[in-house]
């Protein structure tokens, strides 16, 4: 069983910086898309930003420019690091691991981890 462990959430006033990870634990070989999504009150959830294995990084238009998404393959591990918050950033950040192989064999699971809050309030 692949699970998914964000931290990092918290508040921050307009402005700052906040910095969010998300390790995974369980029998994985591999994780080709690790990603950020966030979801407001009565809002679909949106992409944030994604990473896959080898580097290449994708933005929501909103975030580009104050956010960078890394990750450790080492470790399958996803980082967000937020700069510049604004308040309409306030809202849960989930993290997701897409195309994930096991060492059982599975090729295709997709996981989505708890969730964590970042408010950006004065």
């Amino acid at each position: 069983q692949v699970q998914l462990v964000e931290s990092g959430g918290g508040l921050v006033q307009p402005g700052g910086s906040l910095g969010l990870s998300c390790a995974s634990s369980g029998s994985i070989f591999s994780i080709d898309y690790m990603g950020w999504y966030r979801q407001g009150p009565g809002k679909q959830r949106e992409l944030v930003a994604t990473i896959t294995r080898g580097g290449s990084t994708n933005y929501a238009d909103s975030v580009k420019g104050r956010f960078t998404i890394t990750r450790n393959n080492a470790k399958n591990t996803v980082y967000l690091q937020m700069n510049n918050l604004k308040p309409e950033d306030t809202t849960v950040y989930y993290c997701n691991a897409d195309r994930i192989a096991t060492i059982f064999g599975d090729r295709d699971l997709e996981v989505w981890g708890q969730g964590t809050l970042v408010t950006v309030s004065s």
